[in-house]
């Protein structure tokens, strides 16, 4: 699981080639070592996030990229070489699944926009109906979350790799800035209630 071996296909590699980076790509390739699977670190983050991009390939052979989200979580590691999510109801065009009953070859990007960090992912997806595995949608179903779930999508992975924070613009939820800026609140609070106390007792004299 080497993803620059991966990635670098014969027309990339000759690209890199015409423009000079061969040499460098190619000492990454051999640098890397092939890697069983999902580590901790990868696991715990793809665990964590609310939300990925996937790129499927239609029948036509054009790319769509689909923007999947979720609460915090709802990504689940089924194995190290396996992760899975129920596909929840939504606008009924059915494009990434059907591209995927085509072609099962995807790449995911899972974001970290306040650390500024990426995990990109190849992987082959799969459909998996909830009635034909009831107990991988137990292990891997957001009961907790509101929605409807019409089917499970699985993702076998074949190569991952972390990308560099160059260009990732910080951005923060509303429930991150205001876990930001809650101590700084309370603080207010607290010299809000001082002041309205102090003004009473001079109030009183």
């Amino acid at each position: 699981m080497n993803f620059a071996r991966f990635a670098f296909t014969d027309g990339v590699k000759k690209l890199q080639e015409k423009y000079g980076s061969r040499p460098a790509y190619a000492r990454m390739e051999n640098m890397l070592a092939d890697k069983d699977g999902l580590t901790e670190p990868e696991q715990m983050f793809i665990e964590s996030r609310d939300s990925f991009y996937m790129a499927s390939i239609g029948e036509n052979g054009y790319p769509y990229i689909q923007h999947r989200g979720g609460p915090a979580g709802f990504i689940k590691v089924i194995d190290s070489h396996t992760i899975g999510v129920v596909d929840f109801r939504g606008n009924k065009q059915y494009i990434s699944v059907g591209n995927v009953m085509a072609h099962p070859q995807v790449s995911l990007f899972l974001m970290d926009y306040p650390h500024k960090t990426r995990l990109k992912i190849y992987a082959d997806a799969r459909i998996v109906e909830l009635a034909d595995n009831p107990e991988l949608f137990d292990l891997i179903d957001p009961s907790e979350y509101k929605h409807t779930g019409e089917r499970m999508l699985v993702f076998d992975v074949k190569a991952f790799d972390w990308n560099c924070p160059q260009h990732i613009t910080q951005r923060y939820t509303v429930d991150e800035i205001k876990e930001a800026f809650a101590p700084q609140n309370e603080y207010v609070l607290k010299l809000e209630y001082e002041v309205a106390k102090l003004k009473k007792q001079l109030e009183e004299k």
